[in-house]
């Protein structure tokens, strides 16, 4: 999350009054992640968190991810809902951007996770393959391996600036890429970004699962491994806690499962993984405005799991 357009108070009590949902007491800027423009809203009724769209989300796909809350949400997952308006609304314009008030859901984001809260989290993720099954839209991943390769391009030479060498490691691994990515496994609608910054806590138990805008229709075990790579190491991509990964996949395993060539294809998923969030982060690092509300994320920290993962034997992942 983050704040690049600013919304006036009364812009905001403007939106508000379109809701059965009390006046407006106060906001505040989120300044977490690097996707949208966010608010957390209190209001004579409740608390709620209002999100406006900037570039990286197609307002065309707005419909899908509302839909896609929806199903959860329809089948126990806790999800935050976008809230509609008295006409039925869930979609709006605040400040010249689409925009949504989203329900706000109790927890905390943790950043060092146990074992157990790993395990929480891939239960999670099991349960909503599970209730995934039956969800008939789809969205295309405009950053999968074709993805990769098109944002490469655009950052260019300027990866270097990053790290030297930078490029021609990208390279390198998007060749290796092209010529190992499993595309036979078994594919479903997925969250492709559940880091431990989009997932609720209390204690070990997981009260929520946000930030659904990169969620898309691909490989089902990649989103295991999007989770795996996001959850096992510290922040800066270092000391890989097998502790965590062997509990993600255990409560994967409890809730949904992977099967045979989903675990022979893991390391190379895994890879990916940490190619694509390196490449965003690389480009999200050269390109945030200078004076953007908003946390840049290192993209090496990345590069550091994709070594990882290079090298590492199945048992050590959990597998």
């Amino acid at each position: 999350m983050a704040v690049y357009t600013q919304v006036s108070a009364e812009a905001l009590s403007a939106l508000l009054d379109l809701y059965d949902v009390g006046s407006l007491v106060s906001a505040k800027g989120i300044a977490e992640g690097v996707e949208n423009s966010n608010y957390l809203v209190d209001t004579s009724d409740g608390r709620f968190i209002l999100t406006l769209y900037e570039k990286r989300v197609d307002s065309a796909d707005l419909p899908f991810f509302m839909a896609l809350l929806d199903h959860l949400a329809d089948r126990g997952l806790s999800v935050p809902r976008a809230i509609r308006d008295r006409a039925g609304r869930q979609i709006q314009e605040v400040a010249g951007r689409p925009a949504c008030l989203i329900e706000f859901l109790p927890g905390i984001s943790v950043s060092h996770p146990t074992p157990a809260q790993a395990r929480a989290t891939g239960a999670t993720l099991g349960q909503m393959h599970a209730a995934l099954a039956d969800f008939t839209r789809e969205r295309p991943n405009t950053l999968g391996l074709d993805g990769w390769h098109a944002l490469a391009a655009r950052c260019g030479d300027d990866l270097d600036r990053i790290s030297p060498n930078l490029g021609r490691r990208v390279a390198d691994e998007l060749d290796w890429l092209d010529r190992h990515w499993p595309d036979g496994l078994a594919r479903s609608v997925i969250h492709a970004d559940l880091f431990p910054d989009n997932v609720l806590m209390r204690g070990a138990d997981v009260t929520g699962v946000i930030d659904f805008y990169f969620a898309c229709s691909d490989i089902r075990a990649w989103d295991v491994a999007v989770t795996h790579s996001a959850w096992c190491f510290e922040n800066d991509g270092t000391d890989f806690h097998a502790a965590r990964g062997a509990a993600l996949i255990a409560g994967y395993d409890e809730a949904f499962g992977l099967s045979d060539e989903e675990r022979a294809a893991f390391p190379a998923l895994a890879r990916g993984s940490c190619l694509r969030f390196m490449l965003t982060r690389a480009w999200d690092w050269l390109n945030t405005p200078a004076d953007a509300m908003v946390t840049r994320k290192d993209p090496l920290a990345f590069l550091r799991r994709l070594d990882f993962y290079r090298d590492a034997a199945p048992e050590t992942l959990g597998l």
